[in-house]
């Protein structure tokens, strides 16, 4: 049995922030996560994507942050359940839980803070003809690794800020890079598609609006792309890759069975703390919901924050939340 103060559930970039906020507080913390390793979808799916909203970080790549945010959690000394699922919840008689991985881990803690992104996600597929017998031959969901997009002829589809960023990015990496989209105007960020429309204009990319990805053909690997527009004409585009981005299917799997308020996928937070309507359960970052809800990393490490505060007198029942926070050779004392 592991016993700790808070069980965290997801490892990604909220749920690490979490730990930092919890061990100013004198809470210790242990995290399991489904994937093999730290950093949620930053890691698994998008690991040299760059971040731009990360405060104090013009730019920075998915994987730099989650090593940032390990490194800033070190001397809290987390522990870790990697790559095991939670199966199961059960309340004990003095309100505190023990959480079951599907490999049998038990974990005794006072709170419970799911952070676990969109929970199991898959991608949103668009209705391409040919696109599934293509997988893995030219067609992908994400982008694991740049470098293995260089001097090719990069088809990207979609309007929201993956397939925006990942345009910028790929328009110095691919030979040839194509973005379509079924409308003339973006989901994205503004500044992001400000930067698509003006690398159209200089020429360093191709953007084809009102449009949609109707097949694809090849021989063996992708080939060829045919794009339908509006007003039902054809073009066909050579390609040696075809990255649709239309987002995330998310899927709570046993966390649905927890008695929690939920809606469409996603769990309602009252937003004084981000607290669940189970007591001592929380919700924070892209899993939770509530109005004027935004999917940021850094609203996530707001949540976080207003959290922790909330999780303390659960932890620390006999004591007043105050303390004094300085650094000894940069490592936090109290």
């Amino acid at each position: 049995m592991i016993t700790t103060d808070i069980c965290i559930i997801g490892a990604g970039p909220v749920g690490l922030f979490a730990v930092f906020e919890a061990g100013l507080l004198k809470m210790r913390c242990h995290l399991i996560d489904a994937l093999p390793q730290v950093g949620g979808q930053l890691s698994e799916i998008y690991p040299h994507k760059p971040i731009y909203d990360i405060p104090g970080y013009p730019a920075i790549n998915a994987q730099d942050l989650v090593d940032n945010l390990m490194e800033q959690i070190e001397p809290f000394h987390p522990t870790f359940t990697l790559g095991e699922r939670v199966d199961s919840l059960e309340r004990q008689p003095d309100e505190s839980f023990i959480i079951t991985t599907n490999d049998g881990t038990a974990v005794h803690c006072q709170v419970v803070v799911i952070a676990g992104g969109l929970g199991c996600f898959e991608p949103r597929k668009p209705e391409i003809e040919n696109l599934e017998q293509f997988e893995g031959k030219g067609v992908a969901y994400m982008v694991k690794n740049p470098e293995q997009l260089r001097d090719r002829r990069v088809v990207l589809a979609g309007g929201g800020d993956s397939a925006l960023d990942w345009t910028i990015f790929l328009a110095n990496v691919a030979k040839e890079v194509t973005l379509v989209h079924r409308s003339d105007t973006f989901r994205g960020a503004p500044d992001s598609a400000e930067k698509v429309f003006e690398l159209a204009q200089q020429g360093k990319i191709n953007l084809v609006l009102q449009s949609t990805i109707t097949s694809i053909t090849g021989n063996g690997h992708l080939q060829e792309v045919n794009i339908t527009a509006k007003d039902k004409t054809v073009r066909t585009l050579e390609a040696d890759n075809l990255i649709p981005l239309f987002g995330l299917t998310p899927k709570l799997g046993p966390i649905a069975d927890w008695g929690l308020s939920i809606d469409k996928s996603a769990i309602n937070v009252d937003t004084t703390d981000y607290s669940t309507n189970v007591e001592r359960i929380y919700a924070i970052g892209d899993i939770n919901t509530y109005p004027g809800k935004l999917k940021l990393i850094l609203c996530g490490f707001h949540e976080a924050a207003l959290m922790c505060q909330s999780a303390f007198k659960y932890v620390h029942p006999e004591q007043k939340l105050s303390f004094k926070y300085t650094t000894v050779n940069g490592v936090p004392a109290f």
